[in-house]
């Protein structure tokens, strides 16, 4: 039985396609289609249902030394109200998840995981909590949550709160009610675009889904599902798990260099990530701009010389760019921008080159 999200009803209500996403009955794309619901986040702003995330609270005397223990990130850094990207780590550098770290106070996080992960990371968290002075409590189906994103996400939302917005910079977090109704709210997101997420008790978040719409009207606001979330995501070059994220290959070779904070002292997956940097790649998570007319899908190989070299995670025709798109792990010798590459489409090698990212950055059009 799939599980379904407290706007499920709201989805149905407004003719949203329903699939099956991560065990849970998730909108891919509303009456509109998956193009221009693109095209409004880009060019306006879109809202999203994205309940089906997991959410996990570490509170207490030990959660800053457990959150350290457990992510790769450095979690001392976070003041209260503000958040940070990071994953977990197997013990030797595979990824088990990335996630977001909300610090929200100084003794209390949010972690917001993987759909598809939830259950597996609470256990892998609770496994680890040992002698840590932590409670740990799954609050995945206690709140709801949405996001807000797009250009004029803040003069949606803005309205609608008693705080100036203009306060609340990239990765912030503040409590503050929308509409009367108790809420946490992070300028944070998937798509690229400035934009908030909005945890929400289960019971108001049609309410304010509706509102939100409402309000949101003459400023071309729009609901958006998967299927956008997906292409956004993508031409910002951000990883998924489950197509470019996992257990199989380490937060260095999948790009997640940049957060992997070796000196931060001993945390999950640490001696074996600093091994690998000290050894250097033999592969790495590249970006990959087709220069010829092709629909690149995970799967497909990717060639150099001829040469299978790696093989396609993620991949689709960017409606930003009108290019074919695609993230693949390549040799390192392969990695740097520029470098020329194929992807085997239907029979056909269809020219690309290696491609720094993100592949879209606002005013960016090849086509």
């Amino acid at each position: 039985m799939l599980r379904t999200t407290p706007l499920h009803e709201e989805h149905l209500r407004i003719g949203a396609k329903m699939v099956p996403f991560a065990g849970h009955s998730m909108p891919v794309h509303y009456p509109s289609g998956i193009q221009a619901e693109h095209r409004r986040v880009r060019e306006a702003a879109g809202l999203f249902d994205v309940s089906h995330m997991g959410k996990v609270s570490i509170e207490g005397p030990g959660a800053l030394a457990f959150v350290q223990h457990l992510t790769v990130n450095d979690v001392s850094v976070l003041e209260p109200g503000q958040a940070q990207y990071s994953a977990f780590c197997r013990e030797d550098g595979g990824v088990l998840d990335d996630l977001l770290v909300y610090r929200l106070a100084d003794r209390s996080f949010l972690l917001v995981v993987n759909a598809a992960n939830h259950s597996g990371d609470v256990g892998w968290i609770r496994k680890h909590e040992g002698s840590f002075d932590v409670q740990v409590e799954d609050r995945s189906e206690r709140t709801a949550l949405l996001a807000l994103q797009g250009p004029v996400a803040e003069e949606i939302l803005a309205p609608l709160v008693k705080i100036d917005l203009g306060t609340v910079g990239p990765s912030r977090v503040v409590r503050t009610p929308i509409s009367e109704a108790p809420a946490v709210i992070a300028r944070t997101g998937y798509t690229g675009e400035d934009g908030f997420e909005i945890f929400l008790e289960p019971g108001d978040a049609p309410r304010i889904w509706r509102t939100l719409l409402a309000t949101g009207e003459e400023h071309g606001l729009a609901p958006i599902g998967l299927g956008a979330r997906d292409s956004l995501r993508l031409e910002m070059g951000y990883p998924l798990y489950g197509n470019d994220l996992d257990a199989e290959h380490s937060a260095l070779e999948s790009g997640l260099g940049w957060i992997v904070k070796l000196g931060k002292g001993d945390f999950l997956g640490r001696d074996a990530l600093a091994r690998q940097k000290e050894a250097g790649l033999s592969r790495q998570l590249a970006g990959i701009l087709l220069e010829e007319v092709g629909f690149p899908r995970p799967g497909y190989a990717v060639l150099s010389g001829g040469e299978e070299v790696g093989v396609v995670t993620s991949g689709t025709v960017s409606p930003s760019l009108g290019a074919g798109i695609a993230l693949a792990y390549v040799p390192v010798g392969l990695s740097t921008p520029g470098t020329s590459v194929g992807i085997r489409i239907r029979d056909r090698c269809v020219r690309g080159a290696v491609h720094p990212r993100p592949f879209f950055t606002r005013g960016s059009r090849l086509r």
